[in-house]
């Protein structure tokens, strides 16, 4: 098993948060073999305890986090040195975190943090969980190992933003500058769009939603039926 692998391919996002059906650590690691049958090259997961499950269930790289919200703080992937620290307890291949311009709940910002984490852990890959180009280039300036865009969209720095907008524009800017490998993640739900960012020169593309929420996918029939 090796990173590498996930190279111009599909990575599948294994998560159920505690509100919804299928949470359960059981059931995303029948997810992520369910995603390995199909093809996936690697799996994003939640938690400990998922990411643990699926390792034993699968022999493929883990992109793994910790969604934890801090009050009203909105920086809640893995947000701090706590989360890492129980993330490398699994030792998942890369650690994924926000990498946002914004505050973290204790504190820090993104490089004070980021320094922290590299000198405690110098080893292991880090991936950027960006929202805008500018925070996506930040992260490869300061040495995050993947740069992601994952939170285009999510943000109020990134309101209104869409990823496929002018055939995927901020993908093709940030792969015009960036240094680190770049991986496609945000609203690609359609192969058509994998294909794309891939094509355009992703190193990977991570997909979730549209594969492991049946609730959601069930509600694009039904909205469908009521139009």
């Amino acid at each position: 098993m090796s990173i590498e692998q996930v190279k111009g391919n599909l990575i599948v996002s294994c998560q159920a948060l505690p509100n919804e059906p299928l949470h359960s650590s059981f059931i995303m690691g029948r997810m992520a073999k369910a995603a390995k049958e199909g093809g996936a090259m690697g799996i994003r997961a939640n938690t400990v305890v998922d990411i643990d499950e699926i390792q034993k269930q699968v022999d493929l790289p883990v992109i793994g986090i910790i969604k934890e919200v801090y009050g009203d703080c909105p920086v809640f992937i893995t947000p701090t040195m706590k989360e890492i620290d129980a993330l490398m307890e699994v030792k998942p291949e890369i650690i994924a975190c926000d990498a946002t311009c914004r505050i973290r709940p204790d504190g820090k910002t993104l490089d004070e943090f980021f320094k922290e984490v590299k000198e405690k852990y110098p080893d292991q890959l880090f991936m950027a969980d960006c929202a805008t180009l500018e925070e996506m280039l930040h992260a490869d300036e300061i040495g995050f190992d993947y740069i992601g865009t994952t939170l285009v969209g999510y943000t109020e720095q990134s309101k209104g933003l869409k990823i496929e907008t002018n055939d995927f524009e901020i993908i093709r800017e940030l792969l015009a500058k960036a240094k680190h490998p770049v991986i496609a993640e945000g609203n690609i739900d359609t192969p058509e769009k994998v294909r794309r960012v891939l094509d355009l020169g992703c190193y990977s593309c991570v997909v979730g939603s549209i594969i492991t929420r049946p609730q959601l996918i069930t509600k694009r029939f039904v909205d469908a039926i009521k139009k």
